[in-house]
């Protein structure tokens, strides 16, 4: 076998999750793209959008008090989400609950507390998240999360996701809020660049990392624009379902569906022997 075959065959058996022995560390750390990852994803970001003001408002928390907290607990979800040397659904979900809680808070006390622009976080973490993606990059020579097997790529992950989640809260408030187009508007049109992205995959080979990466980013301001138009009074374009009522549901929802795939491991790749 020559050399390019040769690399290309490492090359495939990564992208696909399986890593020569020698480089492996791990298990692949992240679940199967499957119709449960978008469905728990968009409810995770709900729930997020949700908590965040349910803490804040709701509670009288404040920001800042509310930021701590849930600092805290994504710093404890995140340390046992890494001690692990496999994906475990509830550790990872949980994991990912929390930092689309912190991404929100992390917006929101940028806008709230220190006055900066909707428009102005937007860019902010659009160029975070491109430089976490170019450093990434630049260490692993991939952004696939089929080969999220070593505690370098996992954290170069995991700041990402946080970042997609920052963004995605500012640009879902800045089309909803500060262009004035409601929240139903919104979700509708983030609902629409998604279908694009998805039409594109199927119909015109867009890469599968770079489609799934814009989705990512994208199902956040459509899952807080769905969570304010659930949530919000009637008086500021909502149904009034309320903090509690939504969070309530998507939770018992995310918590169902995270129970079905411990016990059915529908979203768990199996593991082969490199080679074969």
């Amino acid at each position: 076998m020559g050399k390019n075959q040769q690399e290309e065959k490492v090359f495939f058996f990564e992208e696909a999750g399986f890593a020569p022995q020698s480089s492996r560390q791990m298990l692949n750390k992240v679940p199967e793209v499957t119709i449960f990852f978008w469905i728990i994803k968009i409810l995770a970001t709900t729930v997020g959008e949700n908590a965040a003001d349910f803490l804040n408002i709701n509670l009288n928390l404040g920001l800042t008090k509310t930021t701590v907290v849930m600092s805290g607990l994504l710093i404890v979800a995140l340390f046992f989400q890494f001690k692990f040397k496999k994906y475990v659904p509830g550790i990872y979900w949980l994991a990912v609950v929390l930092i689309s809680v912190v991404g929100t808070l992390v917006t929101d006390n940028l806008v709230d507390n220190f006055g900066v622009p909707l428009e102005v976080t937007t860019i902010l973490f659009f160029l975070a998240l491109l430089a976490t993606f170019g450093t990434w990059y630049a260490y692993e020579k991939t952004l696939s999360i089929h080969s999220i097997f070593t505690t370098r790529r996992e954290a170069f992950y995991w700041l990402a996701i946080l970042f997609t989640f920052a963004l995605g809260t500012a640009a879902g408030d800045l089309t909803a809020e500060g262009l004035s187009l409601g929240y139903l508007r919104s979700a509708f049109i983030f609902a629409l660049l998604i279908g694009g992205i998805t039409m594109a995959f199927y119909l015109f080979k867009l890469n599968a990392i770079l489609a799934f990466w814009i989705v990512y980013i994208l199902t956040r301001p459509l899952g807080a624009s769905l969570g304010d138009f659930l949530a919000q009074s009637h008086e500021n374009g909502g149904l009034a379902f309320g903090n509690v009522g939504t969070s309530g549901i998507f939770l018992v929802t995310i918590l169902s569906l995270v129970v079905f795939l411990t016990i059915t491991k529908r979203d768990q790749i199996p593991e082969k022997p490199y080679g074969e």
